[in-house]
C-alpha cells in the first residue's frame, strides 16, 4: 500500500493486499489479507463485509502495513496472530514450537478410540502442547504428561494449558529422559519426520520460521520414531497403546518398526486429505 491521497476503504485495501500477497507466492491471498485486516481492525470477517466502504484510520493502516510486511516475507500467518485452533480450542504459537495443523487431530481421535479411558498419558514432543491439553480436555480423569527438548515450547505450552484451565505435568527433556521408570496407558508423539534432504524443499513458511527441532527427522525421516519404539515397552502399561503422527508414504515402515518391537493390533488411519497420517500399536495384553 503506497502512500497517496486517496481514501483506502475496507475495500480497496483488501483487494490491493490480495494482489500484491497472490505475487509474493501467499495461498489463498484473499483470505489471509482478511484475516490480518480483523487482526487490526478488531473485525471479523462478516464485519469487513459490512464495512467494505468504512476508509481506514492512519493508525490502522500503519499497523496494517506492518503485518502485510511481514507476510509478504513469508512469515507464517499464525505467528503473526499469535495462535491457531486445533480440536475446537485456540493455542498461542510463536516461532519456538510447530504450528498445530489440523491433520494431527487424526491422532487425537485414533488415541481416544483406542484409549478412551486412559488413566496415565503422555505426549512425547509436545511442542505448543496441543495434543496434551486436548487430551486432558477430553479425558479429564487421567494425569497427562507433556515432555518437550526446548525449554522456550515448553513455556508456551504451559500458557496454553492455563489459558483451557487444564492440569498438565510439563517436563524438560529429550524422549524418555523426564519420566524414567514410569508407566503410561496412552503415549502419543507427533516427532519430527521430515528427512534432512527434504527440508530444503519446504515451503519458505516452515524451511524459514518454524523450529527445525520438530522437523528434521535426520536422513530417513526416522530417527525419532526408532528412539521412541526401541523403550517403549518398559514406558507401558500391558494393553496400552503408542500411537504417531507419520509423514507421506512413511505408515508402512512406522509400522515394521512397531512389529519387531513386539506390538501387535497395528493400525494406520488417513488424515482428511486421504494421506495414512497416524500408527499405533498395543503394547502386551
Amino acid at each position: 500500500m503506497k502512500q497517496t491521497d486517496e481514501t483506502w476503504t475496507t475495500l480497496r485495501v483488501l483487494t490491493w493486499t490480495s494482489g500484491y500477497l497472490a505475487e509474493k507466492g501467499v495461498e489463498n491471498a484473499r483470505r489471509e489479507a482478511e484475516w490480518l485486516l480483523c487482526e487490526v481492525t478488531g473485525l471479523d470477517r462478516v464485519g469487513l463485509y459490512l464495512n467494505f466502504d468504512k476508509p481506514l484510520s492512519d493508525g490502522e493502516l500503519a499497523a496494517y502495513r506492518g503485518l502485510v510486511t511481514r507476510r509478504a516475507k513469508r512469515e507464517p500467518l499464525q505467528y503473526i496472530l499469535g495462535s491457531q485452533e486445533f480440536d475446537g480450542l485456540c493455542f498461542e504459537v510463536s516461532p519456538g514450537v510447530l504450528i498445530p495443523r489440523h491433520d494431527t487431530e487424526t491422532l487425537l481421535e485414533q488415541a481416544l478410540q483406542q484409549a478412551p479411558v486412559a488413566r496415565a498419558v503422555l505426549d512425547i514432543g509436545t511442542g505448543s502442547g496441543c495434543i496434551a491439553i486436548a487430551l486432558a480436555t477430553r479425558l479429564p480423569d487421567a494425569s497427562v504428561t507433556a515432555v518437550d527438548l526446548s525449554p522456550e515450547a515448553l513455556t508456551v505450552a504451559r500458557r496454553n494449558a492455563e489459558r483451557h484451565g487444564v492440569t498438565v505435568e510439563f517436563l524438560h527433556g529429550s524422549f524418555w529422559e523426564p519420566v524414567i521408570g514410569r508407566s503410561f496407558d496412552l503415549i502419543v508423539s507427533n516427532p519430527p519426520y521430515i528427512t534432512t534432504a527434504d527440508m530444503a524443499c519446504l515451503q519458505p513458511e516452515v524451511r524459514d520460521y518454524e523450529p527445525s527441532l520438530a522437523l528434521d527427522g535426520g536422513p530417513d525421516g526416522l530417527n525419532a520414531y526408532r528412539a521412541i519404539v526401541d523403550q517403549a515397552a518398559a514406558y507401558l502399561q500391558p494393553g496400552g497403546w503408542l500411537w504417531f503422527e507419520v509423514g507421506a508414504g512413511q505408515a508402512l515402515e512406522v509400522s515394521a518398526l512397531l512389529a519387531q518391537a513386539g506390538f501387535h493390533g497395528i493400525i494406520t488411519a488417513t488424515d482428511p486429505g486421504g494421506i495414512e497420517r497416524v500408527v499405533g500399536g498395543c503394547h502386551g495384553a
